[in-house]
């Protein structure tokens, strides 16, 4: 009854939202580029060096792949899951066809011989337990012949397989030329081992004001220009959105608690077919609590007892302590206004239990490795139950090291439960000792040690609630809000950002969103304000009304950026910073030319400072940070030496090193060169195809087909 009412209160607001959508989709062919039909954007989702992905091809993979991965993936994870597949799959393709690499049937079988989901199959067994590759074969040829479905779904994974090993050889041809010298590999030792100490003044480049360094558009364009690998940008767009977010008024709260209190007591309805009154019974006086939630309440009848940790923490201490046929409330617990009534109560009615189990062959469940008989099961059960009781001994410890049962890892930890759960002589043990006790008991399982160590009261609560959701008329006032504010943005000469501000609504912005994202933060999943935002119709500044999860959003498009280099604007945040840090530094260098490391250091206003056991692999100078430069610079100087102004990382430098200490020399350099061999050749797979996709010219197109 209580969902009949509710959708009896939305019936205009559903009526409203049907006819807009089938309005929507009337007219979505006379203004939609795409009409009807793909057939204007050809029938490929991409093309990669010239050659096509057919959308049938990646769509049938979209499906595959849904089935697979359930519904807890969403249609966009999905899709872009299969492009990574597909990009690689192609981008690798085309290397293995260029280098005539193929694979055999016998290849095939090597690679799956390999493959511990085939290779420790039983049904591919021999009788030693070694995969034998002629029952695959027949059992691959009796999917052939028995069961078509089966088999079309092999041929798919043989694709994959096939796949796979192609790779497997292709970056073993690419290992065989990796490797690394003798020479390369005392070069890593000393990397690694040659020390330098130091005495340092840094004159960091915070000693100047970022307000007093002028940059100009020019320098900015000019630094793009020079370091262009770096200001790549994809093509994107932003946002910024007033979201009209559904959610019930002061008024409904205020509604859905009278409702409820209604519901309590006994109330008087006219029954036209008797020409009489009718008594209600209320929540208060009722005999059949589940028929009566199930009529009135939003929550069913739950019969289970529960413990008071398991009560919602803000009135379980009211709720434990109402006496049977108490009723405690109205109370609001998150969206719902709630009565609840107390059904019965149970006194130590659950128990949390520890044991150790002691089996013996044959017994009921009984592990295949256990073989020790009933009588030796017995007798080290009984020593074990001494062992237990025994002071300063922690019964979890005992449980881990000589329990056969499956709670052995949690040191015999059964959790909390109620009567009836476990079998009866374990159950009456439990339940019929203090806690503290420490006994055994012979059941079907074997000897239990069993350690009571804790009870809990439990209640049998029914609770009457009803969510507080938003009315009919507040519903239709926030679409009434959300279409009027987005008539005012798309007529009047004020801005979003003002029209919002006069409103009191808050503006969200969301930037840099790419083609095929589906989340915005604020909006979570919502696929079609993207595709609109790169809608080819869509201009900067026009703004749209956008029906989500729990209400709408007017969004307008505030900036739109090609594929190619950032703009100076777009940039600045980056180039600012760098630009400012060099002159910065040509600054300290010039009016500290010619100084000694005393005089850089007192006219600077700094201390000198000193740093030891510095390596070129890990050149950190410690008060400083990170400064490869700076210590690659000290290894070049003699001992005793002191160097000219350093450009760093973090200042203006001048160092003067005090020890070096080279790294005894080794007899054989072999382990550290196979260590930096092993690394490179770690590095085969990501890089070589990460390089072939740089490189690679592809045309995405999946954001035309979803």
């Amino acid at each position: 009854m209580a969902v009949l009412e509710k959708i009896r209160k939305r019936t205009t607001v559903l009526i409203l939202i049907i006819g807009l959508a089938l309005f929507a989709f009337v007219i979505s062919g006379v203004f939609s580029s795409n009409g009807f039909s793909d057939g204007k954007v050809g029938s490929s989702v991409a093309e990669i060096n010239g050659e096509e992905i057919s959308i049938d091809e990646f769509r049938q993979k979209v499906e595959a792949a849904s089935r697979r991965y359930g519904p807890q993936a969403s249609s966009m994870q999905l899709v872009n899951s299969v492009w990574e597949q597909e990009v690689r799959n192609m981008v690798l393709g085309q290397q293995f066809e260029e280098l005539g690499i193929d694979i055999e049937q016998d290849q095939i079988v090597n690679y799956i011989s390999s493959n511990p989901a085939y290779s420790q199959s039983p049904q591919f067994l021999n009788e030693s337990g070694v995969f034998d590759a002629n029952k695959f074969r027949e059992f691959i040829a009796d999917l052939k012949a028995n069961n078509p479905a089966q088999y079309e779904i092999w041929l798919q994974e043989e694709k994959a397989i096939i796949q796979m090993a192609k790779e497997q050889t292709y970056f073993n041809l690419v290992r065989a030329g990796v490797g690394a010298t003798l020479k390369e590999g005392e070069f890593e030792y000393k990397l690694a081992n040659d020390k330098v100490d130091l005495d340092y003044v840094r004159v960091p480049y915070t000693s100047i004001a970022d307000s007093t360094i002028e940059v100009s558009k020019k320098e900015i364009e000019k630094y793009i220009a020079d370091h262009k690998k770096d200001f790549k940008q994809e093509e994107s767009r932003d946002i910024r959105f007033v979201y009209f977010e559904e959610k019930p008024s002061l008024e409904d709260e205020k509604a859905v608690k009278e409702e409820i209190v209604k519901l309590l007591d006994d109330t008087i309805e006219y029954n036209a077919s008797k020409d009489a009154n009718d008594t209600i019974v209320g929540f208060g006086k009722t005999t059949d609590l589940a028929a009566f939630l199930d009529r009135n309440s939003d929550m069913k009848y739950d019969t289970i007892y529960k413990a008071k940790n398991d009560l919602p923490a803000k009135f379980a201490d009211s709720l434990i302590a109402l006496p049977i046929g108490g009723i405690y409330g109205p109370y609001r617990d998150g969206d719902f206004f709630k009565f609840s009534k107390m059904v019965n109560k149970k006194s130590n009615g659950s128990v949390k239990a520890s044991h150790i189990l002691i089996s013996w062959a044959g017994a009921e469940r009984a592990d295949p490795s256990v073989q020790r008989t009933k009588e030796e099961a017995e007798k080290e059960a009984k020593e074990l139950l001494v062992e237990a009781k025994k002071d300063g001994v922690v019964f979890a410890e005992l449980a881990r090291d000589k329990s056969d049962g499956p709670s052995a890892p949690r040191g015999g930890d059964l959790g909390y439960f109620q009567e009836g759960v476990m079998t009866e002589k374990f159950n009456d043990v439990a339940f019929n000792n203090p806690v503290g006790y420490i006994g055994l008991v012979e059941t079907e399982f074997g000897y239990h040690i069993v350690k009571v160590d804790d009870k809990q009261d439990i209640y049998r609560i029914a609770t009457l609630a009803r969510q507080i959701e938003p009315s009919e008329e507040t519903m239709n006032k926030l679409f009434t809000d959300a279409t009027k504010f987005e008539m005012e943005t798309a007529e009047s000469e004020d801005s979003f950002a003002s029209l919002a501000k006069s409103n009191d609504y808050m503006v969200r912005p969301v930037n840099k969103i790419k083609a095929m994202d589906e989340n915005l933060p604020g909006l979570s999943a919502q696929r079609p304000v993207v595709q609109w935002a790169f809608n080819e119709d869509t201009k900067v500044g026009d703004i749209k009304r956008f029906n989500i999860n729990n209400g709408y959003a007017v969004v307008q498009l505030t900036a739109s950026y090609k594929e190619g280099l950032m703009s100076p604007e777009d940039a600045s945040v980056i180039v600012l910073p760098k630009i400012r840090k060099e002159k910065k530094a040509e600054r300290i260098m010039e009016a500290n030319k010619g100084k000694s490391m005393d005089a850089l250091a007192k006219d600077n206003n700094v201390s000198m400072a000193t740093a030891s056991a510095l390596t070129m692999q890990a050149p950190t100078i410690p008060g400083a940070g990170r400064e490869p430069y700076v210590v690659g610079k000290a290894f070049a100087m003699e001992k005793g030496k002191t160097s000219g102004l350093i450009k760093g990382e973090t200042g203006v430098f001048m160092v003067a090193v005090t020890n070096k200490v080279e790294a005894p020399k080794l007899d054989n350099y072999s382990t550290y060169a196979n260590n930096l061999k092993a690394a490179n050749e770690a590095k085969v797979a990501s890089g070589v195809f990460i390089a072939l996709k740089d490189a690679a010219e592809i045309e995405d197109k999946r954001s035309i087909f979803y």
